[in-house]
């Protein structure tokens, strides 16, 4: 068997994903297993390079067709020695991913942003597919994002390109401090975190809103109810939807991406988002940014790491 296969590895807090991709992207195998970091750094390269070499030999493919290992991995990243600088979620600091993993499997490896890599995984197989200039937001718990240029990751002067959540969108008099420091980025307003704290305060002011009902407040309650007409939370889906697509328009300008690929739990919520983002989206780009240019959904769902993990050794390196 001569097909060349592509590992990915998304490696989170609690579990370590792993899956096999051959050229086209498809995703053929996944494994899942603990990430053990209360043993450190070393037990979880361990578990790594365990859950790879398990994945192959479960699989109907030799390790001979290994072409390279990927990994995304959320935290600050030294690319080019393939460095963990820091990862809070990891406990980790100044760890050499890619010359520990390289040692231990004796195969090439490559580690990004887990933004990045998602970005990745939808412009090889997912929502982007056929596409070689795509912009991904990810909103989730915060916004993530990742910049795909002729088909690559674009990185830039230290590899922080593609912080599409720390966007300045919301004016000074409206906006509150981010988790990074600064007064009014976008992921303020459009992550889930955002849109629940806009929902508590609408309570606790006392409006006349149907989440008022509700012990906890999440994220899906609130496009449900603006769904069912409740105009508190047609308010702040509006107010989420403004600012994506303002911060849309800001890097149209600069990118002229043809599509941007929303994904993460919150673009789950479907049209009340979307319609509402693009009509922004149009009001504040030129006309020519607006040709040809869609956003949509993303596809790949919780498999976009991995996949875009496995084509670091391909996508970036062909």
């Amino acid at each position: 068997m001569s097909e060349k296969i592509y590992i990915g590895v998304d490696l989170g807090g609690t579990s370590i994903k792993v899956g096999i991709c051959d050229e086209q992207g498809s995703l053929l195998h996944t494994y899942e297993g603990p990430t053990g970091t209360e043993g450190g750094a070393d037990e979880v390269l361990d578990r790594i390079a365990q859950y790879v070499r398990k994945i192959v030999s479960d699989s109907t493919y030799q390790w001979e067709q290994v072409a390279g290992v990927g990994a995304g991995i959320a935290g600050f990243l030294d690319l080019a020695s393939g460095t963990v600088l820091f990862a809070p979620n990891l406990g980790w600091k100044d760890v050499a991913v890619k010359q520990e993993l390289e040692s231990r499997l004796g195969l090439p490896v490559a580690i990004d942003n887990d933004a990045n890599v998602a970005a990745l995984g939808e412009a090889w197989s997912g929502a982007g597919a056929g596409l070689d200039n795509i912009v991904a937001f990810t909103l989730g718990t915060g916004v993530g994002g990742g910049i795909i240029v002729d088909g690559r990751i674009y990185q830039g002067f230290r590899g922080m390109a593609g912080e599409l959540g720390h966007i300045k969108v919301v004016p000074d008099l409206e906006a509150i401090q981010c988790g990074c420091g600064q007064l009014g980025c976008v992921e303020t307003v459009a992550s889930a975190t955002g849109i629940i704290r806009m929902a508590k305060d609408a309570v606790q002011r006392g409006e006349s809103t149907s989440l008022s009902l509700n012990e906890t407040i999440t994220a899906k309650e609130v496009f449900d109810a603006a769904k069912d007409g409740d105009e508190v939370a047609i308010r702040i889906v509006k107010r989420a939807s403004y600012y994506l697509g303002k911060a849309m328009a800001a890097v149209a300008v600069v990118l002229n991406p043809q599509r941007f690929v929303i994904g993460g739990g919150v673009s789950r919520a479907g049209d009340v988002l979307f319609d509402e983002i693009r009509k922004v989206y149009v009001q504040n780009v030129p006309e020519v940014f607006t040709q040809g240019v869609d956003i949509v959904p993303a596809k790949l769902g919780n498999n976009a790491g991995v996949v875009g993990a496995a084509g670091l050794n391909l996508k970036q390196r062909s």
